[in-house]
């Protein structure tokens, strides 16, 4: 397992991201990253304001209902075009 201080700063930007979004798994960050659940939620305690972190089950593929669509190996690309 990687440590979360060893990442570039911008692999700690995309671990936050990924972990918001409601279709990447911790086990989808895990395979990208080498980060654990544990190791994602210490990363997100040191980098966010305590107010903006919540827990979801829905973060694990097996708490998943299985009829929700999801495609969590491709990630949503959210940067914007500076303008």
């Amino acid at each position: 397992m990687n440590s979360s201080s060893a990442l570039p700063p911008g692999d700690v930007s995309r671990v936050i991201q990924m972990a918001w979004e409601d279709r990447t798994t911790f086990e989808t960050i895990e395979q990208q990253f080498g980060l654990n659940e544990s190791a994602v939620v210490r990363l997100m305690r040191r980098e966010l304001l305590p107010s903006s972190l919540a827990g979801r089950v829905t973060k694990h593929r097996a708490l998943r209902d299985p009829g929700m669509p999801y495609r969590d190996t491709q990630t949503a690309d959210h940067r914007r075009p500076n303008c």
